[in-house]
């Protein structure tokens, strides 16, 4: 049997990693920018990471969502606390995709409507509900499209308040920043706005912050720099540092039944320990206040580059975008010069590293950058 092959796969196979280090099969040392999708949140192979969860491995690994599990109850309250959001109650799951086809699923019930809102650009998952308000028709099979999504302009209020007023809509769905579209930021006006026509028409607010929380813009959570509060709030990626997991803050004025939402994997005692190891490192580390500090670092290093046309995100999560004349130049920083970064369709470089980035290595990679487009890629 032979993999399914859904991947255009480069020809380098990371074998071990430390912090923001990657080696490959054949002993060849890479930095990571990237974190495997902005994942990696508090660096490769911490060492607080491993013993804690070679530790619960050897306890136990899994038990069902039928028994009580000490550990979920301690991450919902250390989430809380660290987020901001004491008062909400989690659901956890597996994955992002998963966490927003939940909050989905708990909008639709909350308010008996059946339609969602979302934006232009947005990607909100693969799997059918989540890839159904994520606007890319090409990872839509014919099964996906559905009347149920719309999707309207990121920042354009008055086409959101034309979609609301009709109050068919149970929530409004929208990244913290947008991820996959190339790094484009609803503005704090627009946020404060949305919170604000959704309270009128009694539509829910649904905030993924799946690639853009956690830390990565500077706040624990992006949304946060405008003053607002989300109904519901996603998160995955960074959470486990790897370990496969999602989850929903969910607003207490929501009303649980048993059944409405379930999960065999979700919350498992593995899932937990990885994430509050996680919680850990970054509250001890200060890790928020480093993305923060090495965001700052990235703009003003960037400023008035030749090969920028924009520079666009907030903290660890940041999109270059490349003049025409220096496309390619992501493929020249893994191969030339062993930096693993991320992109947005040709013309986009993200940058998505460990929160615990240093500014040596920050440095090193704009050094690196430099002196690649001396020469036009």
């Amino acid at each position: 049997m032979e993999l399914f092959e859904v991947y255009k796969l480069w020809d380098i196979e990371p074998v071990r990693g430390l912090g923001t280090t990657l080696w490959d099969k054949d002993g060849v040392e890479y930095t990571d920018l990237y974190g495997g999708h902005a994942v990696i949140s508090i660096g490769h192979c911490h060492p607080h990471y491993v013993k804690m969860l070679s530790e619960q491995l050897g306890k136990l690994g899994f038990y069902s969502n039928a028994v009580q599990n000490g550990l979920q109850k301690e991450l919902a309250r250390r989430l809380g606390h660290i987020s901001g959001y004491d008062d909400y109650k989690f659901f956890l799951c597996n994955s992002g995709a998963e966490a927003n086809e939940n909050a989905m699923k708990l909008a639709s019930f909350d308010t008996g409507r059946s339609k969602i809102l979302a934006f232009s650009k947005a990607f909100h998952g693969r799997t059918s509900g989540a890839v159904s308000a994520t606007d890319n028709p090409k990872i839509q099979s014919p099964f996906n499209k559905t009347d149920h999504v719309d999707f309207v302009p990121l920042n354009d209020a008055a086409a959101v308040e034309k979609a609301l007023a009709t109050r068919e809509y149970a929530a409004v769905i929208i990244e913290g920043i947008q991820g996959v579209a190339g790094i484009y930021e609803p503005t704090d006006d627009f946020f404060r706005t949305l919170r604000e026509l959704c309270t009128r028409y009694g539509t829910r607010l649904i905030v993924d912050e799946i690639q853009s929380g956690y830390g990565r813009s500077g706040l624990f959570f992006a949304h946060q720099r405008s003053g607002i509060r989300a109904d519901l709030i996603t998160v995955a990626k960074g959470i486990g540092n790897g370990f496969p997991m999602g989850g929903v803050l969910i607003a207490p004025d929501f009303k649980a039944q048993y059944g409405m939402l379930g999960t065999t994997f979700g919350g498992n005692h593995l899932a937990c320990t990885a994430a509050l190891a996680v919680l850990d490192v970054m509250e001890n580390e200060h890790l928020v206040e480093n993305a923060a500090r090495i965001g700052d670092y990235f703009q003003k290093a960037f400023e008035g580059d030749k090969a920028i046309q924009e520079y666009r995100g907030r903290g660890l999560m940041i999109g270059l975008e490349l003049k025409e004349e220096y496309i390619g130049l992501r493929d020249r920083l893994l191969f030339e010069k062993h930096f693993f970064t991320g992109a947005a369709g040709a013309g986009v470089i993200r940058i998505l590293p460990a929160l615990s980035v240093s500014e040596e290595t920050a440095a090193a990679f704009v050094k690196a950058w430099r002196e690649l487009t001396a020469i036009k890629a």
